[in-house]
């Protein structure tokens, strides 16, 4: 199933570890590992609002914790390999992976799309499943990054990033990572056509992110990534009179203690970010 608003890449196989070749793999040997004892142990820390139950021992949670490790290639074989009770796994070590690792851009892309396009196909059936919509949303946001969010939003991609979100916190009040990409969003489509025509034809508004940026970090305090997202939407939307405040996000996120792989590679984010 391919959606008519993507545009097309190289083809990917469907139905396996998507890359045609080797992922990448997570390059700092201090983040964090997990077996299934630890993952369930910390699991309230690493789904925060997500309203995700943790999966029984056994293939699943071992995925789980291949992924919070930084094995996301062996995780979403492994889940690709639970049907429909894995399609989260995938989704997420999937996306995960090709916005902080794959170096090829070609590859991203596809990355992206074939997020997008199991996790559309799982709304279509579960219009409620709130964790499809949510990385409906996110697959497809960074995607609009890859084309341009301008090229993104005239091909009516901003709306469906936008919706999902939208219906995502309506469903699940507590995703603390909806609040911060839907923040994200209202940021960065009035720092690319202005605040005027964002509010007149997308519904977006300044002070708008700036609430889903706080009440995101509200839910989940602990996120380098929010705390990064929250810098650059001030710097977008508000410009250098920010810059005191964005940086000691910034320092903030690069002080953050790594929960798991993906907060590790946030935390070496921000701490480039400082560098700048």
């Amino acid at each position: 199933m391919t959606h008519p608003d993507l545009e097309p890449a190289p083809p990917l196989s469907a139905g396996s570890a998507p890359a045609p070749a080797p992922w990448t793999r997570l390059p700092y040997r201090d983040a964090p590992r997990f077996d299934t004892l630890r993952l369930l142990a910390a699991w309230p820390r690493l789904h925060v609002g997500q309203g995700l139950q943790p999966p029984v021992p056994g293939p699943l949670a071992e995925g789980w914790a291949l992924y919070h490790s930084g094995e996301f290639e062996r995780a979403v074989t492994i889940a690709l390999k639970q049907g429909h009770d894995g399609l989260l796994l995938a989704n997420q070590a999937t996306a995960i992976y090709a916005n902080y690792l794959e170096p090829r851009e070609a590859v991203r892309q596809a990355l992206f799309r074939q997020v997008t396009e199991r996790a559309t196909a799982q709304v279509s059936n579960e219009p409620d499943n709130y964790h499809a919509l949510y990385w409906q949303a996110y697959a497809l946001g960074r995607y609009s990054h890859g084309i341009s969010v301008a090229r993104a939003l005239a091909q009516g991609l901003g709306s469906r990033v936008k919706g999902a979100l939208e219906r995502v916190i309506e469903l699940q009040p507590a995703h603390a990572d909806a609040h911060i990409a839907l923040a994200a969003f209202h940021a960065e489509v009035i720092d690319k056509v202005g605040a005027l025509v964002g509010r007149m034809t997308y519904g977006v508004r300044a002070e708008t992110a700036i609430e889903l940026f706080e009440r995101g970090l509200q839910l989940d305090p602990h996120s380098a990534s929010a705390m990064m997202e929250y810098a650059r939407g001030l710097l977008m939307l508000l410009g250098d009179s920010r810059m005191g405040e964005a940086t000691r996000l910034y320092e903030r996120a690069a002080a953050v203690e790594p929960a798991d792989a993906r907060e590790r590679l946030d935390v070496e984010l921000a701490r480039a970010g400082l560098t700048d």
